[in-house]
């Protein structure tokens, strides 16, 4: 990476680059290794794990050229926060704990780190949205600011429907798009209420979605024709057909 950056001898765009121009790569490779391990497909995971590791070689070399830090500073970063908080393994602390209590005591270990601070700083901007959600509301949940069980979500979630049929016959763009965002945000609560992760949820959708759209295509080929040359009712028909045809196989 080093060569790549060189001023004199290294690649024109590498050269160019900057934190902000690489942060969406670096977003992008984290969401191909996830789909990798999503399709268990192992040796692509493999290659999708060095792209990632590339990405932070790349900010690593960008920081050490201006003078904030180098790869070493970041490696030995991560292995002393680790340390610091695994004192059950890493100290003398008890081993005698579930997974949730050391969920608790890594949290409580992050405040203490991050000294005085607002209930919902540190949840990063950059995470994906409907992650970001399910953060600040476990955030808020940990100091009292919670539905007490799904009950009350659901009913909030009909709630905010009404309010975004309502924007939408009386209300402007800015208006329905924040009743829009409105209702998303529960249903990311309503995720986190049944210990759902809503980002692997409609990653689980889109990929039914694309499945199925693609039975349709191949029926639509097998009797000449495009999805442009079909009709929603046909198509709709097909749809039918390839949803039937997955209950039938499992």
């Amino acid at each position: 990476m080093a060569r790549l950056r060189d001023p004199k001898t290294g690649c024109p765009w590498d050269i160019k680059q900057d934190f902000a121009s690489i942060a969406p790569y670096t977003i992008e490779e984290a969401h191909e290794v996830a789909d990798a391990i999503e399709r268990q497909a192992w040796d692509e995971l493999r290659g999708e794990l060095g792209d990632l590791l590339l990405q932070v070689v790349y900010h690593s070399q960008m920081a050490e050229e201006a003078g904030h830090f180098d790869f070493d500073a970041v490696v030995t970063g991560i292995s002393d926060k680790m340390i610091s908080r695994h004192p059950h393994v890493f100290g003398a602390e008890s081993r005698d704990k579930s997974a949730e209590q050391q969920s608790l005591d890594w949290e409580r270990i992050k405040a203490t780190e991050r000294g005085p601070a607002r209930v919902l700083d540190g949840v990063a901007l950059g995470l994906p949205a409907l992650s970001r959600a399910v953060k600040l509301q476990a955030r808020a949940a940990r100091v009292g600011f919670d539905w007490p069980s799904t009950d009350e979500v659901l009913a909030k979630l009909v709630e905010e429907t009404h309010e975004l049929i309502e924007a939408r016959a009386t209300l402007g763009p800015a208006e329905i798009a924040e009743e829009f965002g409105d209702l998303i945000f529960v249903m990311a609560n309503l995720a986190r209420h049944l210990n759902l992760d809503p980002e692997a949820a409609l990653r689980g959708a889109n990929a039914k979605f694309t499945r199925r759209f693609g039975r349709i295509e191949d029926w639509l080929d097998e009797a000449g024709k495009t999805p442009a040359q079909s009709g929603l009712a046909e198509m709709d028909a097909l749809w039918n057909r390839a949803k039937a045809e997955e209950k039938q196989a499992k």
